[in-house]
């Protein structure tokens, strides 16, 4: 999720007059200039969240937030940019299929230099957006499927396959709070028939990241993150026990696809699981 990490990197302090003035709580959204963080930072500042954006592009910061334009490989700009944040919201990285070596540096490393960066700074509670393309070969299942070992549909998925574990390592070890989102579609509407299955609408990823600031059992919990819709193949029951309820419906529009229930290849994946689709090949 977020912008690509394809840019030169630069860094950015945060100075002390940045830092908490309110008693406001402050998060940090790694990713902060991508599509889905610009969807939730009204939400989340209509809901009075300060937000701190770390992005290796201009994130275009509006009142309440603080923008940090640095690479999630740095380890200083990422540290100062997570003192002082009460919740972490890890949507950094690519988002698609790219050479391995690009996806495991933004993705993987970056990552850990995010968690390391939780500890050294002392915040516990974190949300990573993994995705629902770590069993992207799995077929598409009949009933909602409450758990699926990895499967993934591509190095982007194998690469968020890795930040699972590196959530898991971290949280074990460091008692850190760590809601794993595997994210299905994040867009304002759906925009295919696959998505009335795997859509998760902007409010109610606010939602999951709300549960995820205040949940307190330690440990790495996967949860899959879609919305209430009538046709999802994944289990509300993994988010509903770290206290996440969506409420939004992808069926309500439904009626916009000649045939809604039409699965392309059959794979969790769709399209990512495209044998016609070389590994680590761009798209």
């Amino acid at each position: 999720m977020g912008a690509a990490q394809d840019h030169p990197t630069r860094s950015a302090d945060i100075t002390p007059a940045d830092r908490r003035t309110t008693s406001r709580p402050r998060y940090l959204i790694t990713g902060g200039a991508g599509a889905a963080a610009r969807g939730i930072r009204p939400l989340l500042r209509d809901r009075g969240v300060d937000l701190v954006l770390l992005d290796v592009v201009p994130s275009d910061p509006q009142p309440g937030e603080t923008a940090v334009q640095a690479d999630l490989t740095d380890a200083d700009a990422v540290r100062r940019a997570v003192c002082g944040v009460d919740m972490v919201v890890h949507l950094g990285g690519f988002s698609r299929e790219r050479p391995w070596s690009d996806v495991a540096r933004a993705n993987v490393e970056g990552t850990r230099t995010l968690l390391q960066a939780m500890v050294d700074e002392r915040v516990r509670n974190g949300l990573i957006a993994s995705s629902t393309h770590v069993v992207g070969f799995w077929p598409v299942p009949d009933e909602p499927v409450e758990t699926l070992p990895p499967r993934p549909d591509s190095l982007y998925g194998v690469s968020k396959v890795a930040m699972e574990a590196m959530a898991s390592a971290y949280a074990d070890r460091h008692d850190l709070v760590l809601t794993v989102a595997r994210i299905g579609t994040v867009e304002p509407l759906p925009t295919s028939p696959r998505s009335l299955a795997t859509w998760l609408s902007l409010p109610d990823l606010v939602r999951l990241i709300e549960a995820a600031a205040v949940h307190a059992a330690p440990g790495a919990h996967p949860v899959w993150a879609v919305s209430h819709n009538t046709r999802r193949w994944f289990s509300l029951a993994p988010g509903r026990a770290v206290g996440y309820e969506p409420q939004d419906d992808a069926e309500r529009y439904a009626d916009a696809f000649p045939d809604p229930g039409d699965v392309g290849n059959g794979l969790i994946g769709g399209a990512f699981a495209d044998g016609e689709r070389p590994l680590g090949v761009a798209w």
